[in-house]
């Protein structure tokens, strides 16, 4: 059974709640990623930010990215994937939710981040279709 942590990209970046969106976005440039776990002083995960947040919540609104802090774009309780859960509770997680990545969580840890991309190369072409079709929808 391949598990959330077979497929995970270990040892996540985490921007801080109380660093800024510009230096989540500097963070994001260096590590070519489009989304980063944000993690409280308490080293627990508050939610994902993602590059399209940034744009649409912080840039297209006019505010000022040095000003806005990560913390305040973490909104809500993040939806994440248990390290052993399998490959099906993955799919079933990002098609609820409509979502491309899945914090990776084992007790309390963040351990990694799980992506679209790393569960289409560990599955068959037909099931493939189906998780890329059922997260494409209006975005």
């Amino acid at each position: 059974m391949t598990t959330a942590r077979d497929l995970m990209t270990p040892n996540a970046v985490c921007v801080r709640e109380s660093d800024t969106v510009n230096d989540a976005a500097q963070t994001m440039a260096r590590e070519q990623l489009g989304a980063l776990p944000v993690c409280g002083e308490d080293n627990r995960l508050k939610g994902m930010l993602t590059d399209r947040d940034i744009v649409v919540k912080v840039i297209a609104e006019g505010k000022d990215p040095r000003a806005v802090h990560a913390g305040e774009l973490a909104q809500g309780e993040a939806v994440t994937i248990g390290a052993d859960d399998d490959v099906a509770e993955i799919l079933q997680t990002m098609s609820q939710h409509r979502v491309r990545r899945l914090p990776v969580i084992d007790g309390h840890d963040l351990v990694g981040v799980v992506a679209q991309a790393d569960v289409a190369r560990a599955m068959p072409n037909p099931d493939t279709g189906v998780l890329v079709e059922a997260l494409s929808h209006d975005y």
